[in-house]
């Protein structure tokens, strides 16, 4: 097994693996994860702009994910037509999207078109199409995307939970902002954004692919030393609501959609993160075999699936889940959600449990790192979080060597995933 574990393993006599290195570009070091690859003749970069998704976006609901479709619709010569066919006839993929940490702008390309693959984005990154024809165009895809949702009662439910934990914070709102929002956004607020969020002080870089990596690096940075400066974005971070509430909204359905969150501190992200992954697994993100799985689905058949997670990450650290269920049986369930948690706190897991989480995991995580994007991915988010690139190696050694007694102490000492707020959407 541990033959098998994250990183370094051979693949047609390569050894692969991610590595760290900075450059400089206008005087400021910027982080370049990086891995060489000759398995398939392509090559891929991915320019990631910290402090600028979502969270970041200062009131103004939906304005990261318009910019990065405004930024999808090619350059103010070619426009997005003439651009996206240009891209085609080489077999290049230029894509930018948000989340709630990042901007980012992911370019791929066969080997042989690396030049003109960068000259695109060259082009893209100094005449983005910055037109108010153009921003009308994505506002109708965006608002027309959002309005379909208002009959997703999944989306509803999940937008609820988090108006709930996460209230008076960026947090609160949906990435992708509303339908009025995103009309009242101007072409001035996208340029200022893009102006703040495409800058050098907050650029992350990824590449990877059989490329010669530092030839490849210095073309990037004649494209990128264009960029602004800017400032450095400080990292946020918000707590979940510990107050339990309760929010119902009422719609046409024959099906009760439950979704339900806790806080969870987590104070040592190194020490103490794989402990949460295994409880969360034990707890409800295993799927059949779980703890909320086996007691609402197979043991009273209260629901067709039942799901429950800790979720990690530098905004947030929090425990949340869902289910769906027949309307006569909502208030069976979220009782009998509150009864399995209060359960797996006070008992914690069984050395049954515990064995089977183990298998899985160990099994499972190389899997989940087989492919050149995989592995960058993942040596980006160790970065990102401030440990080694090879952190999974390490966190798969303290899972095969973690007792029974660590994790149910480690259990104990989380009551406050007990504070669960429950969202529901219901006729």
């Amino acid at each position: 097994m541990r033959s098998l574990i994250l990183f370094m393993f051979v693949l047609g006599g390569i050894m692969l693996g991610a590595n760290l290195k900075t450059i400089q570009i206008n005087g400021i070091k910027i982080p370049v994860i990086y891995e060489k690859s000759s398995i398939i003749p392509t090559g891929a970069v991915q320019l990631v702009f910290s402090g600028s998704g979502s969270a970041y976006n200062e009131g103004i609901q939906g304005l990261s994910y318009l910019s990065s479709l405004l930024l999808n619709e090619g350059t103010k010569e070619f426009g997005g037509v003439k651009f996206a066919s240009l891209l085609e006839e080489k077999a290049i993929s230029l894509y930018a999207s948000s989340s709630q940490e990042f901007l980012e702008i992911d370019l791929s390309f066969l080997k042989d078109q690396e030049e003109e693959a960068l000259k695109l984005l060259a082009m893209l990154l100094q005449s983005p199409n910055l037109t108010e024809k153009a921003l009308n165009k994505v506002k109708q895809t965006a608002t027309a995307s959002l309005l379909a949702k208002e009959n997703d009662y999944d989306y509803l439910a999940s937008i609820g939970l988090s108006q709930m934990l996460f209230k008076n914070t960026p947090l609160q709102y949906p990435s992708r902002g509303n339908p009025r929002s995103i009309q009242a956004i101007s072409l001035k607020q996208i340029k200022d954004y893009l102006d703040r969020s495409l800058s050098v002080s907050n650029l992350n870089i990824v590449v990877g692919g059989d490329l010669e990596i530092d030839l490849t690096l210095e073309r990037l940075v004649k494209i990128l030393e264009k960029l602004p400066i800017g400032q450095k974005s400080q990292a946020r971070h918000y707590d979940a609501n510990a107050e339990a509430q309760s929010k119902t909204q009422y719609k046409p359905t024959e099906q009760a959609y439950i979704y339900f969150g806790s806080p969870f501190v987590l104070k040592d992200y190194k020490n103490e993160a794989y402990k949460a992954k295994v409880m969360s697994f034990i707890l409800g993100a295993s799927g059949f075999g779980s703890r909320m799985m086996e007691e609402i689905r197979v043991k009273n058949g209260l629901a067709y699936s039942a799901y429950m997670r800790v979720n990690l990450s530098k905004l947030a650290t929090y425990a949340s889940g869902y289910l769906q269920t027949k309307i006569a049986n909502q208030d069976q369930s979220i009782k009998l959600v509150k009864k399995v948690v209060e359960g797996f706190v006070k008992n914690g897991a069984t050395q049954e449990e515990l064995d089977g989480a183990k298998k899985f995991l160990l099994g499972s995580e190389p899997l989940r790192n087989e492919t050149l994007s995989q592995r960058l991915g993942t040596a980006f988010s160790n970065y990102f979080l401030g440990l080694s690139l090879d952190y999974q190696k390490q966190e798969l050694q303290k899972i095969q060597d973690l007792s029974l007694d660590e994790l149910n102490d480690f259990i104990a000492s989380h009551k406050e995933i007990l504070d669960l707020s429950f969202s529901i959407v219901t006729k």
